[in-house]
């Protein structure tokens, strides 16, 4: 009988780490740990939790009571090194400084490995010396450390959002082994929403969703088209990063928040050359809500189960713009549960 890799999600969000987990299967989820309230209670929402153990304050975690776990994984708060941050103070900021709140649990528990996640910038911010610190921290802790950047729209999201992805181990036998791992293959289009051509909604997890026919407009294969929500907008095959201030609308800053554009003659539509040269017709929409969370590669029955919650809109995107792209997390998944752990697929249970 194959005993699953039991995880603790530390800084959980909506799950993105225990979705992705699940989907690539032999994983167990003993607990998490989220201070957000609207978070925690789309997580309890979403995922079955009755039996685990749930602390809302990571810095107030007593490890004596903590259930055993293989593996810690996380998305450590961010600000501090986004780049679409105004105060980027890393390690200094009291949510940087949860880091080490994350490694006193990694040293009292002694999980066989630990997965984590955040921006890029985190690799030179401050010049290189607080992504030096943090491996280090994880070196004196005795774990061996690998990273590597991914962009989701690698992964079958229409979305560009460039992530880094850190896992350690304690086992010297599986150094360099983690990394790359494949990005999967492309799944046909599957409709969410009907409607006539160019309203329809389509599952992010299908290659065709921002395709374009070269007839176009409502005669084109689905319509849809990503494009700026911001001053002299461009269309663009992937949407851009999704941001967790994403109800905020149109944005004086170049190359953020995206919407959809639907050509075609309308009341209400705008003309524009896009990049080509090609003059463009048509009205633009903001993602909606659920779109978010599926460009995030959450499924719609997930969403809708967090949404009956009554959140408002502006929490509802938030979740998505904070979370973890879940087809990212499933397939470092597998090479953690089949390097690390010995759990091939034909083992699984």
């Amino acid at each position: 009988m194959i005993i699953a890799i039991k995880f603790f999600d530390c800084f959980s969000g909506i799950g993105g780490f225990r979705s992705g987990l699940e989907q690539a299967g032999g994983f167990e989820c003993v607990g998490f740990c989220e201070i957000d309230h609207h978070a925690s209670a789309a997580y309890k929402a979403i995922y079955n939790t009755e039996k685990e153990v749930y602390y809302n304050d990571i810095s107030r975690i007593d490890t004596a009571g903590m259930p055993d776990f293989d593996l810690l994984v996380g998305g450590l708060p961010c600000q501090p090194y986004s780049v679409a941050s105004a105060n980027r103070r890393g390690l200094d900021d009291p949510r940087g400084a949860l880091f080490f709140e994350f490694a006193r649990i990694i040293r009292e528990k002694r999980p066989a490995a630990f997965f984590v996640e955040n921006v890029p910038f985190l690799l030179s911010h401050n010049s290189g010396e607080t992504f030096e610190k943090i491996l280090g921290t994880f070196l004196e802790l005795g774990y061996y450390v690998e990273w590597m950047v991914y962009n989701s729209s690698a992964f079958g999201l229409p979305q560009s959002r460039r992530r880094l992805y850190i896992v350690g181990y304690t086992d010297a036998k599986c150094a360099g082994k983690i990394f790359p791992v494949d990005c999967g293959a492309e799944k046909a289009p599957k409709e969410l929403i009907g409607g006539m051509q160019g309203q329809r909604v389509y599952d992010v997890s299908g290659s065709a969703v921002t395709q374009c026919a070269s007839t176009g407009g409502w005669g084109g294969k689905t319509g849809l088209y990503f494009i700026d929500l911001n001053p002299n907008p461009q269309l663009t095959e992937k949407a851009r990063c999704l941001i967790a201030r994403y109800d905020s609308g149109i944005s004086n800053h170049k190359g953020v928040n995206s919407g959809v554009f639907i050509e075609g003659d309308d009341p209400k539509a705008i003309s524009f050359y896009d990049k080509d040269g090609n003059y463009r017709v048509g009205r633009i929409r903001k993602l909606m809500p659920c779109e978010s969370w599926t460009l995030q590669g959450f499924s719609r029955e997930q969403f809708d189960k967090a949404a009956e919650l009554g959140m408002s809109d502006g929490h509802l995107y938030r979740l998505a713009g904070n979370a973890v792209s879940v087809p990212v997390i499933k397939a470092i998944g597998k090479k953690i549960r089949d390097i690390i752990f010995s759990e091939g697929d034909d083992k699984i249970a």
